[in-house]
């Protein structure tokens, strides 16, 4: 599932507001933020899909200062895939990606989504961690494990 399917399967817990900001009366968390800003974006209609739209409309998106990005490709995989049968290509890419959002889960990382052989995740976002980076450096760290552990396994 993609990032808007994820964040909209998401509980909200009432008492949960940290960096909440005051919107009509109402709290809104940075999920609540993230989720209506993919809303929008999706709707179709130039105001909201553009940041600073001449007809005045206000920026899309948000700010997050303390936020870490990972984007882990695997180096080599197109060579190695290109001589293997797609079933060992998709045994390979489900055992790791299975392995890395069970750390993901564990860990507080959140995941974006896969492209290909590449897995991006983000901590930080969309509920803020002061120790973003540390986390992300950790979950990394998990990952290479996990990785080669699989791999190993695997006799790739």
């Amino acid at each position: 599932a993609g990032v808007r399917d994820r964040l909209f399967e998401k509980e909200e817990s009432e008492d949960h507001n940290p960096g909440g900001v005051k919107s009509s009366g109402l709290v809104e968390t940075p999920t609540v933020r993230l989720k209506n800003f993919l809303t929008k974006a999706t709707t179709g209609k130039p105001d909201d899909a553009t940041v600073g739209s001449s007809q005045g409309g206000a920026p899309i998106a948000d700010m997050f200062p303390a936020t870490t990005i990972l984007f882990a490709d695997i180096a080599g995989f197109t060579a190695w895939s290109s001589e293997r049968e797609p079933s060992q290509v998709f045994e390979l890419l489900e055992a790791i990606y299975r392995e890395f959002d069970i750390e993901a889960n564990k860990q507080g990382v959140f995941k974006v989504e896969t492209i290909g052989d590449c897995y991006v995740c983000a901590t930080g976002l969309p509920d803020p961690q002061k120790d973003h980076a540390l986390i992300m450096a950790k979950f990394a760290q998990s990952c290479l494990s996990k990785f080669q552990e699989l791999t190993k396994e695997l006799e790739i």
